[in-house]
């Protein structure tokens, strides 16, 4: 079996602990003293949280799903969850005509739950034909997934 490590810098290890426990359903495989892993069965997944000042420093994370259903689904767990999430939206983004939800674990880092239905020309986010961002125009890492 094959899956996508991700290690993540966290200030918090225990709010982050909580997060990602409540953001895929599964408890830590092993947790030690600034140090947490899960292995997640579903999506494939080994996550790595180390403890430091430095906080997450990713652009975003994401996990891509089959369908839209699957994204709502998702959407409505985490809600009822307790996490805060954007909802569910079509958009265009990063090249990419998407349903999707956004929300952020307790440092910040942004995770995107998605599934893309066709290709697009732009990279800048649009929902509903209307452009989307807060940030300034030319920095493409803030205005297209956020």
């Amino acid at each position: 079996m094959s899956r996508v490590q991700l290690a993540i810098n966290v200030t918090d290890l225990d709010k982050a602990i909580a997060f990602y426990s409540r953001l895929f359903g599964a408890t830590p495989a092993k947790v030690k003293p600034g140090y947490a892993n899960f292995a997640i069965a579903d999506p494939p997944l080994k996550l790595v949280l180390f403890e430091g000042p430095e906080g997450a420093t990713l652009n975003h994370l994401g996990v891509e799903v089959e369908t839209a259903e699957e994204v709502a689904s998702a959407e409505r767990r985490l809600r009822a969850d307790g996490l805060e999430t954007t909802g569910v939206e079509e958009t265009v983004c990063c090249f990419a005509e998407k349903t999707e939800t956004w929300l952020a674990d307790p440092d910040g880092a942004r995770w995107e739950w998605y599934v893309k239905s066709g290709d697009a020309g732009q990279l800048r986010k649009t929902v509903a034909g209307r452009q989307v961002s807060d940030a300034a125009a030319g920095d493409a890492s803030k205005t297209c997934c956020s």
